[in-house]
């Protein structure tokens, strides 16, 4: 679904969005299938890290401000959100060892094709946010809630470093809040304001760079 942006008010107007739910249906389905082996590989080494359930369900804000469960494996100690903040620093200390394997090579988000599917998320599309940080957006900034979240999209491939950009803040969630995700919003509305399956067809193609060739430059 594409939307278009009035720039002297931010308003955007929505088009079709059919298109991009069989986009998403399609890729989904044909990615769970063929990614099974890492997805038992994941739920494996998920439940050998430490003693906790496979998958962490985290709160998320989603089209129209429904908040939903976002699915991913789980790459802390149990019962992390009690023994720190929402946000993951440099060298969470939570984090265990197989966990930091599978956020460095992404094997903890794949779960996230199960809310494709489900119809909760996308396959490209804005940076799904929690709750707590949602509630700081601007009027403006909320219109990237008028579509669904993506794993993957603009502002999750210019932040995969993100846990090295909170490095040495001494207030990270205040720099996250006033720096970086206005800066992701920035990505967001205008992925919002361009999207097309043409468009989502370059940032699938993009994030597979990324992840096999690392954050180069890609045109």
């Amino acid at each position: 679904m594409s939307y278009t942006v009035d720039t002297q008010d931010g308003i955007i107007a929505p088009k079709s969005a059919w298109m991009k739910r069989t986009f998403d249906v399609v890729f989904a389905t044909i990615a769970f299938l063929l990614l099974s082996p890492l997805l038992l590989l994941g739920s494996l080494l998920a439940k050998l890290q430490s003693r906790g359930p496979v998958f962490y369900k985290s709160k998320r804000v989603g089209k129209d401000e429904v908040v939903f469960e976002m699915y991913k494996f789980r790459t802390m100690v149990v019962n992390a959100d009690t023994l720190g903040g929402s946000l993951t620093t440099y060298r969470d200390t939570r984090i265990t060892p197989i966990g930091r394997f599978l956020r460095w090579t992404k094997l903890d988000e794949l779960p996230n094709l199960i809310n494709v599917i489900k119809g909760e998320m996308s396959l490209i599309g804005p940076r799904p946010e929690a709750p707590d940080y949602v509630k700081y957006y601007t009027e403006i900034q909320k219109q990237v809630l008028l579509v669904k979240p993506g794993i993957t999209g603009p502002s999750q491939l210019a932040n995969r470093d993100e846990e090295q950009k909170l490095k040495g803040q001494q207030d990270a969630e205040h720099y996250y809040i006033t720096e970086l995700m206005p800066k992701k919003l920035t990505l967001d509305l205008h992925y919002v304001a361009t999207q097309s399956i043409a468009t989502d067809i370059r940032w699938l193609l993009k994030t597979f760079w990324v992840v096999i060739f690392g954050p180069r430059r890609f045109k």
